[in-house]
């Protein structure tokens, strides 16, 4: 089995995060064609793990945390060559302990997947409300503190 290499690559080109969600599947839920979101969305993550393989990415973790309650892991993407392997295990766990292990962590399911997340050790909840995002606003840009 080849060796799959793990680390936080906050510099990730955007391309290579478009390619990852199209090899996952995930691209169907995400803006695949808004450049602008798509390179927001990963300017202003907190932590975005990757694994890769012979240098071929074939998982990525973007998520946004406070680094002290919570942690909400907004893409999990394996490539579908390479799932069942446990790659989006060690990327939650990954996650979660770069973000710290003192953070609830946070998902919301893809329908596809939520039959995957209690196998790995998430608990389901069952309140959660969203006001759906409206494409046509452009994303600001992030506060500076």
């Amino acid at each position: 089995m080849p060796e799959i290499t793990y680390r936080n690559e906050p510099e990730l080109a955007p391309s290579e995060f478009l390619e990852i969600l199209e090899r996952s599947g995930l691209a169907e839920r995400r803006p695949v064609g808004e450049a602008e979101t798509i390179r927001a969305m990963l300017r202003n993550a907190d932590l975005f793990l990757t694994a890769r393989i012979d240098g071929r990415l074939v998982g990525v973790a973007r998520a946004i945390t406070d680094f002290a309650y919570c942690t909400y892991l907004s893409d999990l993407a394996v490539d579908q060559a390479h799932q069942r392997q446990g790659i989006g295990r060690e990327l939650i766990r990954r996650t979660h302990e770069a973000a710290g292990l003192g953070t609830t962590l946070i998902l919301l399911a893809a329908p596809s997947a939520r039959d995957y997340y209690p196998h790995v050790g998430l608990i389901g909840h069952d309140s959660c409300w969203v006001i759906p995002r409206r494409p046509e606003s452009r994303p600001p840009s992030r506060p500076q503190p």
